[in-house]
């Protein structure tokens, strides 16, 4: 089963996760040091609903921005 919304099609996205070190020059030090990036993964915010799908109720998969936005019809 993937995480993805099945609306908007939003899915994980892979990034980097950047430790950073020391006091930034603006803010009165010496300057940042950037350690070894890493990878990381973001995952949306997906949500198993029952929702009307052309007159019947399905069960999908859906990230909170469309359910929050009414692109779906939830059925309680």
């Amino acid at each position: 089963m993937a995480r993805r919304c099945e609306i908007c099609g939003k899915g994980t996205v892979a990034g980097n996760n950047v430790p950073r070190k020391g006091q930034a020059k603006k803010r009165g030090g010496v300057g940042q040091h950037i350690g070894v990036k890493t990878k990381r993964v973001f995952k949306p915010n997906i949500l198993k609903i029952k929702a009307n799908v052309k007159g019947t109720t399905k069960t999908i998969k859906v990230c909170a921005r469309c359910l929050k936005a009414g692109k779906v019809e939830k059925v309680c």
